[in-house]
């Protein structure tokens, strides 16, 4: 009868407990879902209004990724505290500091891609469409995220860069501004009038459609003497 007796009130206590905790966890669940649909509707609300009105996309969907993994960081920290976590929730944030320590080893390269996103998105030494260079990869921007950037190279592959590497290695972006200067030699023998070869030259270039008159004009300069011929430039 005794065991009987103990066996009954562990269970009665188990159900006082749990019928004290199901609220709270179903309340503190409802609080996440909630925090989880106004997180993913402000993401797309927040990235169509900013697409509408900025010029750069890359910046407005890294906008609307933070805003939304902020409203989940809070609907997280409101539903433990609606559960009665909350001295959990401020012991982690206590002891972080000792975490950050051990585990900072390991999510070193996340935590600089990720303040590294931040930077381009912010900087913009890029935008979507833009032919850049960085560590011999070649080819054009399609998207920013919070680790990598998306560059499609001109052989159609798709290349994942971290965003670290391109803040902390030459970045060449080759249409920034819509313009760029192509260089080629021409080789005349020493008897050639340089003033006559060097108009014929501007003036065959002034006929091609595409290539710029005035501050941007092409120009013709003597690149080197060899034994046999003068190069143009």
């Amino acid at each position: 009868m005794d065991f009987k007796q103990e066996l009954l009130s562990a269970m009665e206590a188990h159900y006082q407990l749990l019928a004290q905790w199901t609220p709270r966890l179903a309340l503190g669940i409802i609080v996440l879902l909630v925090f989880w649909f106004l997180a993913v509707q402000a993401k797309r609300l927040m990235g169509l209004r900013l697409q509408a009105h900025m010029d750069d996309p890359l910046l407005a969907r890294f906008l609307s990724t933070m805003t939304k993994w902020i409203l989940v960081v809070l609907g997280i920290a409101l539903s433990m505290r609606v559960m009665g976590l909350g001295d959990i929730a401020g012991g982690l944030v206590a002891g972080a500091g000792v975490s950050a320590f051990i585990i900072g080893f390991a999510f070193k390269d996340i935590g600089e891609n990720f303040l590294a996103g931040i930077l381009l998105a912010f900087k913009r030494p890029f935008r979507v469409g833009d032919t850049i260079e960085v560590e011999n990869t070649t080819g054009n921007v399609v998207a920013l995220d919070m680790r990598t950037t998306q560059v499609k190279t001109f052989d159609g592959k798709d290349v994942f860069i971290p965003n670290s590497t391109l803040i902390k290695n030459h970045l060449i972006n080759y249409t920034i501004d819509g313009f760029l200067r192509q260089d080629f030699m021409i080789s005349v023998d020493y008897q050639t009038n340089l003033n006559n070869a060097i108009g014929i030259i501007l003036q065959t270039l002034g006929d091609v459609s595409g290539i710029l008159n005035g501050e941007k004009q092409p120009t013709v300069v003597v690149s080197s003497l060899d034994s046999s011929s003068i190069a143009l430039q």
